[in-house]
Formats: C-alpha cells, structure tokens, sequence
C-alpha cells in the first residue's frame, strides 16, 4: 500500500494519475494546503520543504533490494521517477528515448509548472492586480506552450512515441490555462494531445481525486492566505 500525501493541485494530480495508470494500491491522506496541513510537523518529518505531494510505501525496496520496507519520497518529480522505477511503466527502456523523458519532465519541473503557477497566482490569487507580473509570467506562459505545441507537433507524445511520466507531469498544469492567460487555440497539438489524454480512463480517475475538496483559495482569511502564498497581504 502507498500512502499518498495530496491535495487536488496540479502536482498532486501527477501523482494520483500516474497511480491510477499503473493499478498500484494507494490510499489518499488529505494534506489541506489552504488550512496549513503541509507545517503539520509530522508531514515535515518526511516532507520537509512542506509542500505536496509526498508519498509513503510501504512496499518498498532497500538497498538490497529486499522489499517489504518503508520508503518516504517527496517531490512531484522525484516520485515520478520512483514509480516507474518501482514498476517498469511509463518509462521507456532504450537510453535514448530514456533521455528524452527525463528532459521533459525536468523542463516541467524548472520552467512549465512554477511560470505557469505565478502565472495563474498573479491573474488570479493576488489581492493586488500588478501588470507587470501578469504580462511577465503570462507571456513566458505562452512561450512555453509555444515550446511544448512545437515538440506535439513532431512526436504523439511529449518525449516522444510513447506515453510516459513526461506526459502524466505536463498535462495537470493545462488545466487552468484560462486563467493562465493562454489561448488553447493557439497551440493545436497542444490542444489535441490534452484532448488524447484527457480520455485516458487512469487520467479521469486521477484528476477526479479529491475534488469535492477543492475551493476557491482566494476566500481563505487573511491568516490562511498568508500561510498558503508566503504573504502578510
């Protein structure tokens, strides 16, 4: 059994997706963000950057390989890797292809998710709307969309032929592209490639994980906000 500490962001999404598409056994430990679940001292004890997700196995391997032992993983990324480790799927073999994936999701991790995180907080969150931060991470938004509809437009999938954890780490950060100050139609194989996956029965599961938590963060109180954003405003 995995114990997967989450709450319904696109980097919790990564995570119950790709638990879903690989039929591992899981169970959801609630780690309310806008409540400040993520200082919870025991979460930090394993999760020390308090952030979501993170996940405990209990069925994993130590260093000799003898299963049966805890594991503690945070970072989206991170447990990405250990998944299709865990389970040789949604990793390609050949060290090519291999490269490819590990790029992709390393480009999601530095670039697509926190520019299109600040993106999405300054259009959306922030008390106070600041052009310049808007314009600022709108528009290298839609420069990495750009990238991304570029790479669609020659392979199915983002790091090639095959669908992989790559994929399951982009696709969670489309979701609010409105709000992101993106026009989906301007980047048809992005487009189309959201559409493919979005079908996908383990994507549907995933994203539906937790749903019913979800609310608007910018009614939280001003403590809880504060908490959340790093901000006394």
């Amino acid at each position: 059994m995995i114990e997967l500490y989450y709450w319904p962001t696109p980097n919790g999404h990564k995570i119950s997706i790709a638990l879903e598409e690989m039929g591992l056994d899981y169970e959801i430990v609630k780690v309310n963000i806008g409540k400040g679940d993520q200082f919870n001292p025991d979460f930090l004890a394993f999760s020390p950057n308090n952030r979501m997700p993170a996940i405990i196995d209990h069925d994993g391997a130590d260093e000799n390989g003898s299963s049966g032992q805890r594991v503690t993983i945070f970072e989206s990324g991170a447990i990405l890797l250990y998944l299709a480790e865990k389970t040789g799927m949604l990793m390609p073999q050949e060290m090519q292809a291999k490269k490819a994936v590990y790029e992709w999701l390393m480009w999601q991790m530095g670039g697509f998710g926190p520019m299109l995180g600040q993106a999405h907080h300054f259009n959306h969150y922030a008390p106070e709307k600041i052009d310049y931060s808007m314009n600022r991470y709108s528009n290298e938004a839609n420069r990495l969309y750009g990238v991304l509809d570029r790479q669609l437009a020659k392979h199915e999938f983002v790091a090639g032929d095959s669908y992989s954890i790559a994929d399951i780490a982009i696709l969670p950060w489309t979701r609010t592209y409105q709000r992101q100050r993106v026009d989906i139609d301007e980047y048809p194989h992005v487009k189309a490639w959201r559409e493919t996956l979005g079908a996908r029965p383990a994507v549907i599961a995933g994203m539906k994980k937790g749903a019913e938590w979800r609310e608007d963060l910018k009614n939280l109180s001003e403590a809880d906000f504060a908490a959340l954003f790093g901000t006394k405003s």
